[in-house]
Parts: structure tokens; sequence; C-alpha cells
């Protein structure tokens, strides 16, 4: 007989996990540069750099390959678009123009897609991918 958690459980349990880890990573690697960066010409760029953005998705990876591989699909893609999401309103919200609805909606969309992909992927890496699928 099988022990640990019913799978509804387990499933919730790895969604709330994802988006609470997602939420985290954003703070540690986002959450702290809140600064734009002024050129000589007066141009700006910013708050993030390339590297803190690069750094957050490769982190990410781990934890979202972990619940894919576990057969925790929806955990994978819907805890991590919950967590950045969510993420990303509450640093942007502060600005005045409401333009951060936009790039909100674009994290969303584009940890939708990414998270999708990397799963399904993972997921049919299975070694019992094809008896899954039948």
């Amino acid at each position: 007989m099988r022990e640990g958690l019913p799978k509804p459980v387990s499933h919730l349990l790895s969604l709330l996990v994802l988006a609470g880890t997602a939420a985290a990573l954003w703070a540690a690697w986002l959450g702290w540069d809140q600064h734009r960066d002024v050129h000589p010409d007066g141009t700006e760029t910013g708050p993030y750099e390339a590297w803190q953005v690069i750094g957050l998705v490769l982190t990410l990876l781990a934890p979202v390959c972990w619940a894919a591989y576990r057969n925790h699909i929806a955990g994978a893609v819907l805890g991590t678009t919950a967590g950045l999401t969510a993420a990303a309103y509450y640093d942007w919200s502060d600005d005045s123009s409401g333009l951060f609805v936009v790039g909100v909606g674009l994290v969303m969309l584009g940890t939708l897609c990414a998270t999708a992909v990397v799963s399904t992927v993972i997921a049919s890496m299975r070694p019992d991918a094809q008896r899954l699928a039948v």
C-alpha cells in the first residue's frame, strides 16, 4: 500500500510551494534593486540588470523541473505563474501611470508559456511517460 498524502492534497501542496518559491526568488533576485540608472545622455535603464533576470529564471528551473518530473504539472505551471505574477504586481503597483498592469500581464503570459513548455518536456522524459500517455 502506498503511503503519503492523497493525490489532490499533494498537487495542491506543490502548487502552493511553487507559488511561494517563485515569489521568494523574485524578492531575492529582483526585489532589492529598485532604482533606475541614469546615463550621461539622460536615458534611463533598469531597475533590473540582465544577470538578475537570468539568475531568477535559472533558479526557478530547478523547482519547476522537480515538480514536473514528479508529475505535478499544474503545480509547476500554475504555481510558478501565480507566484511571479503576484510578486510583479506587488513590486510594480506603485507606478502612477498604470502601465505596470501591461508588464504584469506579460510576466504572467511569459511565465505560463515557458513553464508549460519546460514541464511538458520534463514530464515526457520520465521513464513511465509512455505508460502515462496511453
